[in-house]
Protein backbone atom coordinates (compact mmCIF):
# COMPACT_ATOMS: atom_id res chain seq x y z
CA UNK A 1 0.00 0.00 0.00
CA UNK A 2 1.34 3.43 -0.90
CA UNK A 3 1.47 6.23 1.64
CA UNK A 4 -1.07 8.22 -0.42
CA UNK A 5 -3.71 5.56 0.09
CA UNK A 6 -3.77 6.45 3.79
CA UNK A 7 -5.19 9.89 2.97
CA UNK A 8 -8.66 10.43 1.55
CA UNK A 9 -7.94 13.93 0.31
CA UNK A 10 -4.56 15.54 -0.08
CA UNK A 11 -5.87 19.05 -0.75
CA UNK A 12 -6.12 20.19 2.86
CA UNK A 13 -3.16 18.22 4.20
CA UNK A 14 -0.28 20.33 5.49
CA UNK A 15 3.17 19.16 4.26
CA UNK A 16 4.53 19.01 7.80
CA UNK A 17 1.60 16.77 8.82
CA UNK A 18 2.73 14.39 6.09
CA UNK A 19 6.32 14.52 7.36
CA UNK A 20 5.11 13.77 10.88
CA UNK A 21 3.16 10.75 9.63
CA UNK A 22 6.24 9.52 7.74
CA UNK A 23 8.40 9.95 10.85
CA UNK A 24 5.90 7.90 12.85
CA UNK A 25 5.76 5.26 10.10
CA UNK A 26 9.57 4.92 10.01
CA UNK A 27 9.85 5.16 13.82
CA UNK A 28 12.19 8.16 13.57
CA UNK A 29 12.60 10.40 16.59
CA UNK A 30 10.97 13.74 15.83
CA UNK A 31 9.85 16.99 17.38
CA UNK A 32 7.11 19.10 15.86
CA UNK A 33 8.82 22.45 16.48
CA UNK A 34 5.94 24.57 15.15
CA UNK A 35 2.94 24.01 12.90
CA UNK A 36 5.26 24.71 9.95
CA UNK A 37 8.44 22.95 11.11
CA UNK A 38 9.56 19.49 12.21
CA UNK A 39 12.96 18.22 13.31
CA UNK A 40 13.92 14.57 13.31
CA UNK A 41 16.80 12.16 13.63
CA UNK A 42 17.37 9.52 10.95
CA UNK A 43 19.85 6.73 11.55
CA UNK A 44 22.24 6.06 8.68
CA UNK A 45 25.10 3.65 8.20
CA UNK A 46 27.76 6.22 9.11
CA UNK A 47 25.89 8.28 11.70
CA UNK A 48 22.57 9.74 12.77
CA UNK A 49 21.54 12.67 10.60
CA UNK A 50 19.52 15.64 11.86
CA UNK A 51 16.80 16.66 9.44
CA UNK A 52 14.59 19.71 9.60
CA UNK A 53 11.72 20.32 7.22
CA UNK A 54 9.92 23.64 7.21
CA UNK A 55 6.99 24.92 5.19
CA UNK A 56 6.95 28.54 4.03
CA UNK A 57 3.54 29.87 3.00
CA UNK A 58 5.20 33.04 1.72
CA UNK A 59 7.03 31.34 -1.15
CA UNK A 60 5.17 28.01 -1.07
CA UNK A 61 8.33 26.02 -0.49
CA UNK A 62 9.01 22.94 1.58
CA UNK A 63 12.59 23.35 2.78
CA UNK A 64 14.73 20.45 3.93
CA UNK A 65 18.10 20.56 5.63
CA UNK A 66 20.01 17.46 6.64
CA UNK A 67 23.01 18.10 8.85
CA UNK A 68 25.83 16.29 10.53
CA UNK A 69 28.61 17.61 12.71
CA UNK A 70 32.17 17.86 11.45
CA UNK A 71 35.19 19.44 13.05
CA UNK A 72 37.90 19.37 10.40
CA UNK A 73 41.26 20.91 11.26
CA UNK A 74 41.53 24.51 10.03
CA UNK A 75 44.28 23.60 7.57
CA UNK A 76 41.91 21.07 5.89
CA UNK A 77 39.11 23.56 5.18
CA UNK A 78 40.30 24.38 1.62
CA UNK A 79 40.38 20.65 0.78
CA UNK A 80 36.95 20.24 2.36
CA UNK A 81 35.56 22.99 0.11
CA UNK A 82 37.19 21.31 -2.89
CA UNK A 83 35.60 17.92 -2.13
CA UNK A 84 32.29 19.63 -1.34
CA UNK A 85 32.29 21.22 -4.81
CA UNK A 86 33.13 17.86 -6.39
CA UNK A 87 30.21 16.28 -4.53
CA UNK A 88 27.82 18.99 -5.69
CA UNK A 89 28.91 18.34 -9.29
CA UNK A 90 27.68 14.76 -8.89
CA UNK A 91 24.18 15.50 -7.58
CA UNK A 92 21.11 17.10 -9.14
CA UNK A 93 18.56 17.30 -6.34
CA UNK A 94 20.01 19.40 -3.57
CA UNK A 95 23.46 20.58 -2.61
CA UNK A 96 25.95 20.47 0.23
CA UNK A 97 27.24 23.53 2.02
CA UNK A 98 29.58 23.96 4.97
CA UNK A 99 28.38 26.02 7.93
CA UNK A 100 31.74 26.80 9.51
CA UNK A 101 30.43 28.66 12.56
CA UNK A 102 28.18 25.77 13.57
CA UNK A 103 30.69 23.13 12.35
CA UNK A 104 27.98 21.43 10.31
CA UNK A 105 27.90 19.85 6.89
CA UNK A 106 24.49 20.63 5.43
CA UNK A 107 22.46 19.11 2.61
CA UNK A 108 19.82 21.60 1.43
CA UNK A 109 16.85 21.28 -0.84
CA UNK A 110 13.75 23.35 -1.48
CA UNK A 111 10.65 21.83 -3.04
CA UNK A 112 8.65 24.63 -4.66
CA UNK A 113 4.91 23.97 -4.58
CA UNK A 114 3.60 27.23 -5.99
CA UNK A 115 0.12 27.64 -7.36
CA UNK A 116 -1.47 25.39 -4.77
CA UNK A 117 0.48 22.26 -5.67
CA UNK A 118 0.57 19.57 -3.01
CA UNK A 119 3.43 17.21 -2.27
CA UNK A 120 2.34 13.65 -1.68
CA UNK A 121 3.70 11.33 0.98
CA UNK A 122 5.76 9.33 -1.54
CA UNK A 123 7.35 12.52 -2.85
CA UNK A 124 8.24 13.75 0.63
CA UNK A 125 9.51 10.30 1.65
CA UNK A 126 11.73 10.30 -1.45
CA UNK A 127 12.94 13.80 -0.62
CA UNK A 128 14.02 12.67 2.85
CA UNK A 129 15.57 9.46 1.51
CA UNK A 130 17.54 11.42 -1.10
CA UNK A 131 18.99 13.69 1.59
CA UNK A 132 20.09 10.75 3.72
CA UNK A 133 21.46 8.84 0.72
CA UNK A 134 23.51 11.84 -0.43
CA UNK A 135 24.88 12.29 3.08
CA UNK A 136 25.71 8.58 3.32
CA UNK A 137 27.31 8.57 -0.11
CA UNK A 138 29.64 11.51 0.50
CA UNK A 139 30.28 11.27 4.24
CA UNK A 140 33.36 9.02 3.73
CA UNK A 141 34.85 11.50 1.24
CA UNK A 142 34.40 14.39 3.69
CA UNK A 143 36.07 12.34 6.42
CA UNK A 144 38.96 11.14 4.23
CA UNK A 145 39.84 14.64 3.10
CA UNK A 146 39.50 16.02 6.64
CA UNK A 147 41.21 13.28 8.62
CA UNK A 148 42.74 10.75 6.21
CA UNK A 149 45.30 12.98 4.53
CA UNK A 150 43.82 12.16 1.13
CA UNK A 151 43.49 14.63 -1.70
CA UNK A 152 39.96 15.56 -2.76
CA UNK A 153 40.35 13.46 -5.94
CA UNK A 154 41.43 10.44 -3.90
CA UNK A 155 38.66 10.94 -1.35
CA UNK A 156 36.03 11.11 -4.09
CA UNK A 157 36.88 7.60 -5.27
CA UNK A 158 34.79 6.24 -2.39
CA UNK A 159 31.77 8.21 -3.67
CA UNK A 160 31.84 7.15 -7.31
CA UNK A 161 28.64 5.12 -7.34
CA UNK A 162 25.27 6.24 -6.13
CA UNK A 163 24.16 4.67 -2.86
CA UNK A 164 21.17 2.35 -3.03
CA UNK A 165 18.73 1.42 -0.32
CA UNK A 166 16.35 3.52 1.65
CA UNK A 167 16.35 5.70 4.70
Amino acid sequence: MSFSENYETMDDLHPIDIVESLAEHHAWEFDRVTDDQIAMAVEGQWRTYSLTLAWSDHDETLRLICTFEMEPPDEKIPALYDVLNRCNDMVWSGAFTWWAEQKLMVWRYGLVLSGGLVAGPEQIDRLIAAAVMASERFYPAFQLVSWGDQTPAEAMKVAIAEAYGRA
